[in-house]
């Protein structure tokens, strides 16, 4: 058995991990902790480490995980934004599972959408109070409206396919076009400037930070709706913030945060949030958030477990693996 060890565990992942670990021959050790340079000690012993989207991954851990005698890390998502592939790069091996489940992450972006445009959270506690007055409750028809997808990997697909199902004209942004895909390219400023609702699907790089900001925000169409279900640090929160005071933003609908780390997938209801700024966010009543729960479903989660699993079995047996991530240097990303 190959001694492996687990962060940031959470009960769902136990359901789907431990019937499947010993079949892969693996033994995984569960630890609540989030991977940072100071639990990265709880590995020794393992041979590899298991982590998420918040854990950190930084030069200091990796160091750390060396220093541990750990030869791998897999990631059980598809992002690897947390990781330092640079520090990484030939000392540890990085594997992450790049298509869980495209349609969970797309049907979610979609229900964020539906939700915000027809006030379906509003209404939901009006009624609990026998409050049945539709006064605020208008929405609009996405049928004709024109959605901006920024990213056009498999989930932005998915989203679009859902999208042309509704009947909406569908504009796209991606510096790697897919050839003969179903939507119409455009820049970045002209999918600004054209779209009713824009939705995120791109990877958190250092080109793609901040990519909705207070200069791109002024480019949208006012009342445009945003949707973000890939990586919090894609919008400048603040920029955000502001354009939904302007009424320059009709809608946000955000399942994950820029400093979401130490609130997101934890129960911090007895506490007090120190973020000004989601705080701001979660009392807007056309914001919508949600714990970065794009991913979970059954499926998606079968999915994540076996092949978080396999990546770490061929690692472990020397066989070819297709989902490792290495470093590229600036000459070489984007190939």
């Amino acid at each position: 058995m190959f001694p492996v060890a687990f962060y940031d565990t959470k009960p769902y992942d136990r359901i789907h991990f431990v019937p499947k670990s010993g079949e892969h021959n693996i033994d995984i050790q569960y630890f609540d902790s989030k991977l940072g340079p100071r639990t990265a000690v709880m590995a020794r012993g393992c041979r590899a480490v298991v982590a998420f989207v918040n854990d950190d991954l930084g030069e200091d851990t990796i160091d750390a995980l060396c220093g541990a005698g750990v030869e791998a890390v897999a990631m059980r998502c598809a992002g690897v934004n947390n990781v330092d592939l640079r520090a990484a790069a030939g000392r540890l091996r990085v594997f992450h599972v790049p298509a869980y489940s495209p349609a969970a992450v797309a049907e979610h972006a979609m229900a964020l959408l539906l939700c915000l445009n027809r006030k379906l959270h509003r209404a939901y506690n009006r009624v609990r109070e026998y409050n049945f007055s539709l006064k605020g409750l208008t929405g609009f028809d996405l049928e004709g409206k024109t959605v901006g997808i920024v990213g056009t990997g498999k989930v932005g697909m998915s989203f679009a396919r859902i999208c042309a199902g509704f009947g909406m004209e569908i504009l796209a942004y991606d510096p790697y076009p897919v050839t003969g895909a179903p939507v119409t390219y455009v820049d970045f400023p002209t999918l600004c400037a054209r779209s009713d609702v824009i939705s995120l699907h791109c990877p958190l790089t250092k080109e793609s930070r901040h990519l909705v900001n207070r200069q791109t925000l002024a480019q949208m169409k006012k009342g445009v709706y945003i949707i973000n279900t890939s990586r919090g640090a894609l919008i400048d929160a603040e920029a955000l913030l502001e354009a939904i005071k302007d009424e320059r933003v009709g809608g946000a609908g955000l399942d994950v945060y820029e400093e979401e780390s130490d609130v997101f997938y934890e129960d911090v209801s007895g506490s007090v949030i120190r973020d000004d700024i989601l705080k701001l966010l979660l009392s807007t009543p056309n914001v919508l958030v949600t714990s970065h729960q794009a991913f979970l479903t059954e499926e998606a989660l079968e999915n994540i477990a076996e092949i978080t699993l396999l990546n770490l079995q061929y690692h472990f047996q020397n066989r070819p693996l297709q989902n490792e991530v290495q470093y590229r240097t600036p000459a070489t990303a984007g190939r």
